[in-house]
Parts: C-alpha cells; structure tokens; sequence
C-alpha cells in the first residue's frame, strides 16, 4: 500500500521524485493553481507557458510531465489537469481534486516518492487529494511474474499544505489511509480469479481480515443453511462443488445509539447456472461478488474509524454454476422468510442470495438496511457504466443516500419502484417468481428485494451492475478491473449515522 505523510516541507525544497502540481483552464490557456507557486518561481513565473508549450490545457485528468527547473530537489513536474478555473470566492470542488490526483498517481507508476502541490484550503481538501492519491496509486500485480526491472505504483505520497499538527488534517490522512486499504482490499477481492475466489476462501479472508480490526465474524457453511432453511442461498450454489457461505460482520460500539446493516450479493463466479449466459458474457463474471466486497470494506473500515455506531454486514456468498445438482428453471425454492418463489431464470440468482440474507437482517431490527449488488445488466442500460441505481421503501432515506454518494464522488441515481411491476411476478405455483417483466428489470429486482425486507425498517437497494467493474481504460483513480463501487457512499452513511446526522 502507499504511504501517505503530511509535510511542512516547501514545494521547491521537499526531496522526492516528482513533484505534483495542478493547471486549471483560464481565459487565455492554462493557469498554475494555488500550492505550486515555488515551482512556478523556480520557472521564472513560466511553468504556465512551459506546459502549455507541452500541449497542456488545464483539462480536468490531463496529464503533462516536464523536467524540473534548477533549484528544485525533485527531477520532475508533473501537472494534472483540474479543469476551469472556479469563479470569484469558489474553490476547487473535491471530486475535481480527488480525480486530479488519482490521475498524478497513475501517471507516477513506478516512481518511489510523490511530493503532491494541489490546491488545499481545509482539511476535506486535504482528505479529497490524499483518497485519490492512494486510490490512483492501486495496481493488482498479484498474478504477474515479477522481473528485476518491473515497477511497482507509486509506493509514497507526500501531501504538501497540509497541517500535519492540526487535528482535523490527522484526522482526514487517518481516514484517507483506511478507507482507501479498504477499498483496495476489496478491489483485489473482485480481481482475484474465481478458481482462487470461492464462498469459502471469501469467508476466511473476511474471517482474518475481522479478527485483525475487531469485528465478530460468523460463518454459517452448508449445514448451518441446511439447518436455517436458507433455500435461496442454498438454490444458487447447490450446482457448484464449491459450497454456499452466508457470512456475518458484526461491529459494534459501546456508546452506539443507532444501527445500520448492509447486506452483499457476494456471487464469486455467475455462469448463469442452467440459464447460460452467452458467449461473451461469462469473462469478467469474477466480478459479481463486488457487492460483498463493498460491504466487507465498509464494515471494517467503520470498525478502523472507530465510528459510534453499530454495523452489521451480511455477505450472501455462492457460485452459479450448471451441474445435474443446479437448480432448475421451473423449481421452487422456500426461502428463508418462509416465501416461496419460482425460479424462472436462474440466471436471476443474485436476488435469490440477497433475499435470505435481507429477511436474516430485517429479524434484528437495525434501524436501516442497505444492499449492495451487481445485480440487473437492466441498470447498465438504463444508467451507464458509471452510476448506480439507487431504489428503497422510504424516499428520504433513497434521497439521503444519493446526497451522500454525491458529496463523496460516487455517481449515482435514485430510481422508483412503480408497484404496477409487482404483477409481472405472480406465480401460478409459489409466492413469487424471480422474474418479471422485461422493461424495466432492474425495478423489477427491486420489487422482488422489497419483499423480503421488513415493513417497519428503512431500506435501500443499490444497484452497481454498472460501475463496479471497468472493463475501459483507467481514469480519475478508478482503475481497470474492480473499482470499489459503493464503498465510500456506505462509509459516509455510518459516519453521518453515528454523528446523528440521519434521524
């Protein structure tokens, strides 16, 4: 992981091996923005010019890198684009800051030490450079060979005009490092090749990753769902020889007074099952676990912050796969509510996992629930490859959680569930089928969530199909390959949670 300090150290004097500046996009070309003016001295009040003579813009994520100029300790300029320059007595907007310095640390592959010059007016700018340093700097190298000369990301990041003594900038590079450990961690989770991935060997990465940061871990493995009638779970692995987990995190605070669970669609390779997914779908099927991932991240990261209040994570973790034991089309499954539900695609199984593990958490009565999945490819079409959907049974508490993912730089969007969709699930046979009507199937999935979720507690179902898996080119300090949808959107809800920010 990247080390992150906080430096007193001025820009021309600090010794590293690069030094980071930012350029924004004025009226007549690119303006070097506020931390760089000892750089911008060094080059005679020319850097300006000297980039924009490299083919700078000041284009927010553009990257240009020159030769430092003699009286600075470090041999590179790198400036990173933060787009316009803000209008009069208006400040660089956190995402821009976040996305600039994860593009710099991207750029930075294989460079030891960073010294980072952005624009820092508080400590939240401050947490903003330092997530997207951190996060720009993720790389999974795991299955590479590694030769002599093969470089490694940008192993440490110095975060100039920061306060190292202040309080609240301790605080926010407290926070910048776990959070983005974690969501690195889960980043690796969703890259880990499925022969390696399995309900098993997720829960006992999840069990040695909670006795490390003090979060209770249960196990329940097949018996105990045998045992607990825990027919979706059940239903969805039975076709694999690698056996279903439904997986607790508890962390608690004493001086809690609310509680918060999230539950993960944690389906660590999803061929399909009998319902075979096509040619051309089935490769980066590894990636249908990111929401346990998420929820992994975010209850340990709570539990790393130390934050006053009760968190609970449920990771529903099976493998879909096509065998003479897997589920059938046309079978009915009793689930763990009690509700039976015929089973129409068993390409729809992620809702099957998800629904015992919201009925298991609706039984303690936290005062919210929020799943997370890669759940409907209906989403994608509907909202892109970066933004989740946001559904739920109560509209502030949907509206809060979008306000949350957009403060933190998570793009999201709320969604209805319109009750006429309802029908298109009735079963001749069962409760309820796994399948409804076409258009509109990522409301469907909701509806059929909802379900299964106590009536008295506030719930929320985001839908990360789309971001939560880049298969494109790296941008911001979002990487190809896993990205960590969700994480800080869950973070911030227990922190604003605990702070009593929520009612």
């Amino acid at each position: 992981m990247t080390a992150l300090t906080l430096s007193t150290a001025g820009a021309a004097t600090l010794r590293a091996d690069a030094i980071v500046v930012g350029i924004a996009k004025g009226p007549k070309g690119p303006v070097v923005a506020p931390g760089a003016e000892a750089v911008d001295k060094a080059f005679d009040g020319k850097l300006a010019a000297v980039l924009e003579t490299l083919g700078a813009s000041g284009a927010e994520g553009e990257v240009t890198k020159a030769p430092a100029a003699s009286g600075l300790k470090a041999p590179l300029v790198l400036a990173v684009g933060l787009g316009s320059v803000p209008e009069k007595d208006e400040t660089y907007a956190e995402e821009s800051l976040r996305r600039a310095a994860g593009a710099a640390s991207r750029a930075l592959h294989g460079i030891k030490k960073a010294a980072f010059a952005l624009p820092i007016e508080t400590a939240e700018d401050a947490l903003a450079i330092a997530e997207g340093a951190l996060l720009g700097a993720y790389a999974f190298t795991a299955y590479q060979e590694k030769g002599a000369d093969a470089k490694g990301p940008l192993a440490e990041v110095a975060l100039l005009g920061a306060k190292p003594r202040d309080k609240a900038y301790k605080a926010a590079a407290e926070r910048a490092v776990a959070v983005a450990e974690e969501i690195n961690r889960a980043r690796d989770l969703v890259n880990t090749p499925p022969n390696d991935l399995y309900p098993e060997s997720f829960a006992a990465v999840a069990t040695a990753v909670g006795k490390e940061h003090g979060v209770k871990v249960q196990v329940f493995d097949e018996k105990a769902l045998v045992k607990g009638n825990y027919g979706g779970i059940l239903g969805v692995g039975q076709g694999s020889e690698h056996g279903p987990r439904l997986v607790k995190l508890s962390y608690t605070h004493p001086k809690a007074e609310k509680s918060l669970a999230y539950v993960g669609k944690g389906i660590t390779y999803d061929s399909g099952g009998i319902s075979l997914k096509p040619a051309g779908h089935n490769e980066t099927m590894k990636c249908d676990m990111a929401g346990a991932a998420a929820v992994f991240a975010a209850v340990v990261s709570a539990a790393r912050l130390g934050l006053q209040v009760n968190v609970t994570g449920w990771l529903a973790l099976a493998e879909n796969m096509p065998s003479g034991n897997a589920t059938r089309p046309g079978d009915v499954l009793r689930m763990y509510s009690g509700k039976t539900v015929e089973v129409l695609n068993t390409d729809a199984e992620g809702r099957l996992v998800l629904a015992d593990a919201l009925a298991k958490a609706s039984e303690e009565k936290p005062d919210a629930i929020v799943d997370v999945a890669t759940l409907t490819g209906a989403m994608v079409m509907a909202l892109g490859n970066r933004t989740f959907g946001i559904m739920g049974n109560d509209e502030s508490f949907r509206t809060a959680i979008h306000e949350i993912a957009e403060e933190v730089g998570e793009q999201s969007w709320p969604m209805p569930l319109p009750s006429d969709l309802r029908k298109g699930m009735d079963s001749p046979t069962a409760d309820i089928a796994n399948m409804g009507e076409r258009m509109g199937g990522g409301l469907v999935a909701g509806l059929f969530l909802q379900e299964f979720v106590a009536d008295d507690i506030s719930w929320a179902h985001l839908d990360i199909a789309g971001p939560a898996f880049n298969e494109q080119g790296p941008f911001g300090y979002t990487p190809k390959g896993g990205t960590g949808s969700a994480i800080r959107t869950l973070v911030r809800l227990a922190e604003r949670t605990a702070t009593g920010d929520l009612g």
